[in-house]
């Protein structure tokens, strides 16, 4: 026979405060979502341990939905202002007073009311969109394109700095480019190439950047890349592709692999589109460094000083 007081336990679950079954679902909500974060970047627990300077035993209660009470409380605050836990914590300098007020109105507004307020930001963003790529270039494309060439060329003849953004990746990371995918795989690289692209748009306003052929693969990381800077596409047949790699000193491509023009064909085809969303194209084929050099560097002139 039960209890009076297992009776009481029952009822107590029974009517249990809807304030904290919501909190403890919000919790839940929360280590869901960093743990699907963290699968999808196939890194394991002490890696994001590692990586985010958290504790595992921290990142384990906070996965299992027993994260600290301060994110309930923190989650209290913005309701009680009327904002959303992410206008709080969002990492920006640029979320002043004003951005979070017109955040809260988008909010308020009906959908065609946010409609017009789209399209008004819109056109004067697109008025003034020449200062969010600032005198920013990147050049983009396959291997052998030119990028590191024409880049020094081109930086030295509109007097500002040449970067390499793998170079970049290298130098925040104390590893090279092979060392980084050997021990994290392709989806850390990326996660370092984003930190550090938005690194460099945070330092330099004058720059030209020279880009892994592969960043199209990661759409965050490209859409950020075109909308900070004057992007080009270097363009060149995939026998010059090819043979310009080799010239380099790199007989990587080709050894033991009869098939590697076949191969390099099929990544550009397949990166051909994303390429093409680039604010200009320019093809080296068949030209020299000096042609090159000098033909871009007018354009590029001209592109700079037209949107000062």
């Amino acid at each position: 026979m039960a209890s009076d007081s297992d009776s009481l336990e029952r009822e107590k679950g029974t009517h249990s405060d809807p304030q904290e079954h919501a909190a403890q679902h919000f919790l839940q909500e929360v280590g869901n979502r960093v743990r699907g974060a963290r699968k999808r970047h196939g890194m394991s627990r002490k890696v994001l341990a590692r990586e985010s300077g958290v504790s595992e035993r921290y990142l384990a209660q906070l996965e299992t939905g027993s994260g600290n009470i301060s994110i309930l409380l923190l989650r209290q605050v913005a309701d009680a202002t009327g904002l959303k836990l992410q206008d709080l914590v969002a990492e920006s300098d640029h979320d002043t007073p004003e951005i979070l007020s017109i955040l809260e109105l988008a909010r308020r507004a009906s959908p065609s009311q946010r409609a017009d307020i789209i399209n008004s930001l819109s056109g004067m963003l697109d008025q003034s969109g020449a200062n969010l790529k600032a005198s920013r270039i990147a050049l983009i494309g396959l291997r052998g394109a030119g990028k590191s060439t024409l880049g020094q060329l081109i930086a030295e003849d509109l007097k500002i700095p040449f970067i390499e953004l793998n170079r970049e990746i290298e130098l925040d990371s104390g590893l090279a480019i092979p060392e980084i995918f050997s021990l994290y795989g392709q989806d850390g690289y990326r996660r370092l190439e984003q930190r550090c692209l938005r690194s460099v748009i945070d330092r330099h306003s004058e720059v030209v950047l020279a880009v892994a052929g592969g960043i199209v693969a990661e759409a965050n990381t490209y859409e950020m890349l075109l909308r900070s800077f004057h992007s080009v596409w270097l363009q060149a047949s995939p026998e010059e592709h090819m043979e310009r790699v080799r010239a380099q000193g790199d007989r990587r491509p080709m050894a033991g692999n009869p098939a590697a023009m076949n191969d390099l064909r099929s990544i550009l085809e397949s990166r051909q589109q994303h390429y093409a969303n680039a604010e200009m194209t320019f093809d080296t084929s068949t030209k020299s460094v000096a042609q090159c050099r000098d033909e871009l560097s007018k354009v590029l002139s001209i592109r700079l000083e037209r949107d000062k």
